[in-house]
């Protein structure tokens, strides 16, 4: 299985999908695989079509992945109604068997939290397990994002097998 990242930012290939793909590449290396990104943006207009089939498709893909990083970008202190808006649809249990990385970028560290208070409970209800610490990252460090990825995945990927 390759490895998925589901990214909430309704402005597509911004720094949130930098950071998710830079998460995402780095497990799907250490497991000798590939990973697929989800730009949610892309299906904005469709998500409260209920039974929408790009929607489903992607849902259905995104469940057929071993981890997943869902990467969204701090927003009102939690995650993006966007990303709200894909898992709503997921039935209960819709996410079990999948691994599941939050991960959020923000621009001020008093938001460093949002990952694991916000985004992991939102992962666990859907039946996804969380086996690591979720990753926050201030957008003022892009540039040091590499290290930042690097320094997580020392703790984080023997957890993600």
């Amino acid at each position: 299985m390759s490895v998925g990242v589901v990214i909430g930012n309704p402005n597509p290939g911004g720094r949130t999908t930098t950071i998710g793909e830079a998460v995402g590449a780095t497990i799907a290396a250490a497991r000798g695989e590939e990973s697929m990104t989800y730009e949610l943006a892309t299906v904005s207009h469709d998500l409260f079509t209920w039974g929408d089939e790009a929607v489903s498709t992607m849902q259905a893909e995104v469940a057929g992945h071993d981890v997943v990083v869902f990467a969204c970008p701090t927003y009102k202190a939690s995650y993006t109604g966007l990303l709200k808006a894909f898992v709503d649809t997921y039935p209960t249990d819709g996410l079990a068997g999948v691994r599941a990385v939050p991960v959020m970028v923000g621009a001020a560290m008093h938001h460093a939290l949002a990952p694991e208070v916000h985004l992991r409970p939102l992962l666990v209800e859907l039946g996804a397990s969380v086996p690591t610490r979720g990753l926050y990252v201030l957008d003022s460090s892009m540039d040091e994002l590499d290290s930042i990825v690097a320094d997580w995945a020392a703790t984080a990927l023997p957890a993600l097998g």
